[in-house]
């Protein structure tokens, strides 16, 4: 068994010692038997050369292929290693965790195939030795610090795919069960909707509630969008009374009033009253104390504007990002501003789901959803997804203090 960090970046020769150029990646079939399928080539010439392992004669020491080999292209259920794998966060099963891989293993008997992957400190220590690590290496060595792989097979894990819109998922719903709902909802948020969806389905219902309930707000709405009547108001059972009113307020108002209809009485009763709440105005909160820029905008243009434009402002935790049609967009927080090189556009680097409230939103949703998503600020927005004004979380603390004491 080899680890892919030991071949990562090694020679491509012909057998006749012809350079072909470095390994670049890795591409296996995404089945139960993960068989390693092609290689990825970075040329001498810098083009991408996708060459099948049907051409492999040797992977110790440098790798070898046969004189005649020829290049082809990425198939239907076919995954990049680096580019799907390394570096992913995976379910570990076994241990009813979310992990990180940090190397993969491969088994080099008939043929190469993924035999797991290795979660622990020593995968990423093995791939930094190449590229400098070998000083860190020494030193662990030294004083005698013994470090294990943490191998995971791949039977234990549960990976999902993230580029090509599938999912490949085993049949282990029973062991999935057991991961706790806020990691699986952190590991979906890294994915798009359709995976998502396709992913909650195999849990059942409470478990899936409980998983929507930790999604931030946006990626909420967007699920509940693709879900039939039934099974929106199935799900809306299972959560928080009033976090189901936020989401059911962002729904169209034909579909809102389907899902309650479908909903037993007494949750019906329940929401309806949170309901009727919504229609109470959070205006007397709202300070225009915030800054907006285009998304275009680089670092640098906003921390001038940061500089010129704020200086009476009591205080100032994030900066709105903001479409040619003046619509939200995105935010990024000052830290993460000036982490960023001047030149930087801040659409490269903004988060884009911007956790946002309403006029008519209720004020003990707009305390929760500052108090659950730790924000010391959230921006109330009209329907056309205009910025209103934001709400600071000293402006609610009176209130905060009055409710949770």
């Amino acid at each position: 068994m080899i680890y892919f960090s030991e071949i990562y970046h090694k020679r491509v020769v012909t057998e006749d010692d012809i350079g072909v150029g470095q390994l670049e990646d890795l591409i296996f079939l995404a089945s139960d038997n993960p068989i390693v399928t092609k290689l990825v080539v970075r040329s001498v010439t810098n083009q991408k050369l996708i060459i099948s392992t049907e051409y492999l004669k040797r992977t110790n020491g440098t790798i070898v292929l046969e004189k005649e080999y020829l290049t082809t292209y990425l198939e239907e259920n076919e995954l990049y290693l680096v580019k799907n794998l390394l570096d992913k966060q995976i379910i570990d099963i076994k241990g009813n965790k979310i992990v990180r891989v940090n190397d993969v293993a491969l088994n080099q008997e008939n043929g190469l195939t993924l035999a797991g992957v290795d979660v622990g400190v020593l995968g990423v220590i093995r791939r930094l030795r190449p590229v400098g690590g070998e000083g860190l290496y020494k030193f662990i060595r030294f004083f005698n610090i013994k470090l294990t792989s943490r191998f995971l097979s791949w039977g234990d894990i549960q990976p999902l795919e993230l580029i090509r819109g599938k999912v490949k998922l085993k049949k282990k719903e029973e062991k999935l069960e057991k991961v706790r709902p806020e990691d699986l909802a952190d590991y979906l948020e890294k994915t798009n909707v359709i995976n998502a969806r396709k992913f909650l389905k195999i849990l059942d219902t409470e478990k899936a509630a409980e998983v929507i309930s930790n999604l931030n707000i946006n990626y909420q709405t967007a699920i509940f969008k693709h879900f039939t009547t039934e099974k929106a108001a199935r799900l809306i059972s299972f959560i928080d009374p009033d976090e189901a009113v936020d989401v059911l307020l962002t729904l169209s108002k034909k579909k809102r009033e389907e899902i309650m209809k479908d909903l037993d009485e007494k949750t019906r009763l329940h929401i309806g009253r949170l309901m009727d709440l919504s229609t109470s105005p959070v205006g007397e909160l709202i300070t225009t104390e915030y800054l907006s820029v285009d998304s275009e905008d680089t670092v640098r243009r906003t921390l001038d504007l940061v500089r010129k434009a704020t200086q009476n402002f009591s205080s100032l935790s994030y900066v709105y990002i903001t479409n040619k049609k003046f619509e939200l967009v995105g935010v990024v927080s000052l830290h993460e501003l000036f982490l960023q090189d001047f030149e930087t556009p801040l659409y490269k680097f903004m988060v884009q789901n911007v956790i946002v409230t309403h006029l008519t939103t209720p004020i003990e949703i707009v305390i929760k959803k500052m108090l659950k998503y730790r924000l010391y600020a959230l921006p109330v927005i009209s329907e056309d997804k205009k910025i209103e004004g934001i709400i600071n979380l000293d402006d609610i603390s009176n209130l905060i203090l009055k409710k949770f004491t």
